[in-house]
């Protein structure tokens, strides 16, 4: 299952504030986790459209799990290394632990953007964004 990726977060390697997973089943994924000092311009363009009201980052953890175990396998894409990075960040739980989860593989594409995301620096809508322009133009292509 192709699923596509869009996180926020407290500027360049700051901390995680969103995080939305798009299904090409159009099943979705989306969490808002708490940010107590968000970064100026974070705090113009991000905080104001985040669309929902954050959550404690182990009921985060167990959404993601939950989102994750509908599928055997996932083809996880995305345009931008860090929303791999908080991925993989999210799955850790503590010291050599981390989440369950189904055989996940992963992309970057740079020729995918969320330019056309109708709510900009929103993870969701910025996600949608990424899995239509991508499943658009494979539409009717067999892989």
């Amino acid at each position: 299952m192709k699923i596509y990726i869009d996180t926020e977060f407290n500027e360049f390697k700051g901390e995680l504030i969103s995080m939305a997973l798009v299904g090409e089943d159009g099943n979705e994924f989306y969490e808002v986790l708490h940010c107590a000092d968000p970064k100026d311009w974070v705090a113009e363009h991000v905080m104001p459209f985040l669309e929902k009201e954050p959550i404690e980052l182990d009921v985060f953890q167990t959404k993601l799990q939950q989102f994750l175990f509908q599928y055997h396998s996932i083809h996880l894409i995305s345009d931008w290394p860090e929303d791999i990075k908080h991925f993989c960040d999210a799955l850790i739980t503590g010291p050599g632990m981390c989440l369950n989860y189904p055989l996940i593989t992963m992309e970057i594409r740079r020729d995918l953007s969320s330019a056309d995301s109708k709510v900009p620096h929103n993870a969701l809508h910025d996600a949608r964004a990424i899995a239509d322009q991508d499943l658009s133009n494979n539409f009717g292509v067999e892989e």
